[in-house]
Formats: C-alpha cells, structure tokens, sequence
C-alpha cells in the first residue's frame, strides 16, 4: 500500500540543477520555531512527528512526516525542525501544547550532543550550536581555545581526538543529559508515543567515540527510554549507499554537498513503510 501512496504523492524526480523546493514554511502560535510547511489545522483528531532535520526533510520532496499522513488518511504535523531538538522543543509552550493534544506522536531518536547539560551549554533553539563550556570541561581540558568551536559535533569530535580517555567523562555526563530530557519529553506525552531510530546500524553497546548517529545513543539508553513509549521502531538501510543516494532530492547546485550528507529519498520512504502498520494500529 505504501508503493500506492508514494507513486500518488511523487512524480518522478531528479536533480534538477539550480531548483529548490518550496518548504512553506511555518509557525504554530506563539513558538519561535520555524516548521515546514503546509500548517495543519489542530481542531481534530491528528498525529505529530518531533524531530531534527530529517522530519523536516530538506531537500525531500516528500518526507517522511507527508508520506504518512497520505497513509494514516488524516493530518500529521509536522514539528520537525532543522537543528532543534528536546531542548528546543521542551522549553517551546506552543509545540508542547500540540504535542499533548495529539494522538499520537512519533519522536525521531536524537543524539545526545546537542543538549546544554553540566558541561557545556547549547543554543535554546538551534540546539547543535555551542555557547558556553563550564569551568569543569575547561578544568578537563586545559589548553583546548573553546572558542574555536560554533557547532557541538566539531567541538566533540576535537574534544576526542584530543584524549578518548578524557572523553569518557564528557560522554557520561551526555547520556546522563539525554537520560533526563528524554525522560522529561516522554513523559510530557498524553497520547501514543512512537520511538523512530533511523541510523545506519541497529542500536548497539556504548561507544564513546562521537561518530554515528544518533550520536552517543546506545541500546541501554534505547531501553530505558522505551518504560515511557508504546513503540519502537528500527530504520536501517539495506544499503547504505541507497540511504545517502541524491536521486528524487531536489536542490540548487551549490547545495550538493549539503544534500551528500544528508539522508536521501530512499531513508524517509523506508521510514514511512515501518512505521505505518504501528501508527495504524493504534489511530
């Protein structure tokens, strides 16, 4: 059925060049968070999807969000929204709001870098950017310049080459933060909760390298998270060649790079095919 509602939804894209999409974009009262567009009226009965950039699907004439609301035949909104995460949504009344409302919400599995926790802050709405770091982290990493870093995964990533050992501090107090908010936002969630992984593997043990995504998410964490969710569901790519592929992405030439490393047409078709039989049975 899904092949139908794909085939009804898309023509037949390619790379159009100097093309771009028209993503309508969107607010929902009184938030500061910008959303992708159609806004969907909230008056009945509907579902939500919370996520990052992959919900929003940039670049993606139909992602997945639009591909089930073809499939569950009523509306789905969609919050997802490019670096924001559950920081930005819990201190965000007006998504909550919609949130509580709902019948449903699907919440797409963040990473863990991108949460202001006792070592460094985030942005309150663009949660991958990097503020502050605490005299804690500067005391652990003596002669590291933080304000060489904008953006939480750079920051990571030279924070792990520059001592693993040490790092194992800073992937604790992560997990710890992700622990807390996670458990805040499910919590927060009146209606059925889905819990959407969407990776290039399975979760699996704890790895402190900052690689991967979701970043620094494992399988215990996954475990723990799931005492406040109904389901979840798992998305890995076949081939992951076929994840990351440009075909059906839509985009002006200079955002080729952008769009290479971003998950592709075929990832948010995969996501709508798993999770449309859980959504239906419980809508």
């Amino acid at each position: 059925m899904l092949g139908e509602v794909i085939v009804g939804l898309m023509m037949t894209y390619a790379y159009l060049g100097d093309a771009s999409l028209d993503y309508m974009p969107c607010r929902y009262g009184r938030s500061r968070l910008l959303f992708r567009g159609p806004r969907r009226e909230l008056n009945g009965r509907y579902a939500v999807v919370l996520g990052g950039i992959e919900a929003y699907g940039r670049y993606i004439p139909q992602p997945y969000p639009a591909l089930l609301e073809a499939g569950l035949d009523m509306p789905v909104v969609n919050l997802g929204c490019p670096n924001a995460g559950p920081d930005a949504w819990l201190n965000d009344p007006a998504v909550m709001e919609i949130v509580s409302r709902a019948v449903v919400t699907v919440v797409q599995v963040p990473g863990a870098a991108d949460l202001t926790n006792r070592l460094y802050t985030v942005h309150q709405r663009r949660n991958d950017r990097f503020l502050k770091a605490s005299p804690v982290l500067q005391a652990i990493y003596r002669g590291v310049d933080f304000t060489d870093f904008s953006f939480t995964r750079h920051m990571l990533r030279s924070l792990f080459e520059a001592g693993p050992e040490r790092f194992a501090l800073v992937a604790d107090e992560l997990r710890a933060a992700w622990d807390a908010r996670m458990g805040a936002l499910l919590a927060s969630i009146r209606g059925k909760t889905v819990l959407l992984w969407m990776g290039e593997q399975a979760p699996g043990p704890r790895r402190n390298a900052p690689m991967g995504e979701p970043v620094l998410v494992d399988a215990a964490m996954l475990e723990a998270a799931m005492e406040r969710a109904d389901a979840l569901v798992t998305v890995t790519p076949g081939a992951p060649a076929r994840w990351r592929g440009l075909e059906g992405m839509v985009f002006p030439a200079m955002a080729e790079p952008a769009a290479r490393g971003l998950l592709g047409v075929a990832a948010h078709e995969d996501a709508a095919a798993a999770l449309l039989p859980v959504l239906r049975g419980m809508v």
